[in-house]
């Protein structure tokens, strides 16, 4: 978890393409995280975005 939404977005963005799987910047209790979107299921989370690796465009 982290409250610094550059250094999550930069996580999630590399997660993404090292696992080539979509990835979930999520954001809870003032802090977010990251994890693989099959794995987020219906938690109880906002999501500020989510990452494909196989869709071409910036990181950010």
């Amino acid at each position: 978890m982290s409250h610094n939404l550059s250094l999550a977005q930069s996580n999630a963005f590399e997660l993404a393409r090292t696992l080539m799987v979509p990835v979930t910047l999520f954001k809870v209790d003032g802090a977010y995280g990251v994890m693989p979107s099959d794995e987020l299921d219906d938690a109880d989370v906002t999501v500020v975005h989510e990452y494909d690796p196989y869709q071409p465009g910036p990181a950010h």
